[in-house]
């Protein structure tokens, strides 16, 4: 069987060569970037199925390389930063990081998070195989299994974590999610008082494909998607 594989683009020799240790010996197959640029040519010949990503890198923002992966491929992103700011945390989830991992860390945890991403990442891809029917509403048109959004005749390019949560509310239409269940469904665990992020997504899901009537807020709750579409 293949080695996962988990690219660190980290400039810090001694906190990249920590994670590369630690991930070898639970099984991993690593490679490490000091910066930017290297890390994107990497990312092209390596092919990982999980990015470490430094927050500060000496030759560009670590935030700008989260959002071009994000926007090319649908690679899960560990933010690492040594900025603790809750805004700045949110920042790196809306620019489409799957978790982040504040400095110092414990390698335990930082090696249990990569597992739990995986895991939640190999559930998807699973259930998207076993379900290939498009979903429906309006004229939109959602194939689950190569992650696309039509609407008419237009191809609607939303971010990963969007569609993530326009699947998750589209298929449980009548359901009631609270802010808190859909960032333990779509993100996999609990953001303690971070809600504004899936408020910022329903909003740009909103916007993306005109779907007031269709996300509706239930206040004091949360979100649903209306049952009765098609």
């Amino acid at each position: 069987m293949d080695k996962t594989k988990i690219l660190i683009i980290e400039d810090e020799t001694a906190i990249a060569d920590l994670l590369a240790y630690g991930l070898t010996r639970e099984g991993f197959l690593t490679r490490i970037a000091p910066n930017g640029a290297e890390g994107i040519e990497a990312l092209r010949e390596f092919n990982p199925d999980l990015l470490l990503l430094d927050w500060m890198l000496p030759d560009q923002s670590g935030l700008d390389i989260c959002k071009r992966v994000t926007a090319e491929s649908n690679i899960p992103i560990v933010m690492i930063t040594a900025k603790s700011d809750i805004t700045d945390k949110i920042l790196g989830l809306e620019f489409g990081a799957d978790d982040y991992i504040t400095k110092p860390f414990d390698l335990r945890e930082v090696i249990a998070r990569i597992r739990t991403i995986l895991r939640r990442f190999a559930n998807a891809n699973r259930s998207e195989d076993a379900e290939e029917r498009p979903l429906r509403f309006h004229d939109v048109v959602i194939v689950k299994n190569e992650r696309i959004v039509r609407k008419g005749e237009e191809l609607i390019d939303l971010t990963p974590k969007e569609f993530d949560l326009l699947i998750k509310l589209c298929s449980n239409r009548g359901r009631i999610f609270s802010r808190e269940e859909l960032l333990e469904l779509v993100w996999g665990y609990e953001y303690a008082g971070e809600t504004r992020t899936v408020d910022n997504h329903i909003q740009r899901l909103r916007k993306k494909l005109d779907a007031n009537e269709y996300i509706t807020t239930v206040f004091g709750i949360g979100y649903k998607f209306e049952k009765g579409t098609t």
